[in-house]
């Protein structure tokens, strides 16, 4: 089974940026859709972008479309969420899933333990 292991969360002002990572091992992930939840205080866990294994398409909740980019690098086994323009609102805690199919199937094999973020205005 696949370890997940997120970094690259932090405080930052309004307007900045953060760029996220999520290392796995036990498994490669390159036949995998990865994907990005965040879940703020109070809040449901929410999707916020996906990534799929061979073409590498990917889907951003509207939220974050047009701040946030998803890519990954099969060769490093890491997932990346770069987060620009961030708002107070996308304050959470971010996590990082992985699927069990190569496309974005809703179907979680492994969860990662999240990482804060903090944007404060």
């Amino acid at each position: 089974q696949v370890q997940l292991v997120e970094s690259g969360g932090g405080s930052v002002q309004a307007g900045g940026s953060l760029r996220l990572s999520c290392t796995a091992s036990g498994r490669t992930i390159s036949g995998y859709a990865m994907g990005w939840f965040r879940q703020a205080p109070g809040k449901e866990r929410e999707f916020v972008a996906t990534i799929t294994s061979s073409t590498g398409r990917t889907s951003y909740a509207d939220s974050v479309k047009g701040r946030f980019t998803i890519s990954r690098d099969n060769a490093k086994n890491t997932v990346y969420l770069q987060l620009n323009s961030l708002k107070p609102e996308d304050t959470a805690v971010y996590y990082c899933a992985g699927s069990k199919d190569s496309y974005w199937s809703g179907s979680i094999s492994s969860w990662g333990q999240g990482t804060q973020v903090l944007v404060s205005s």
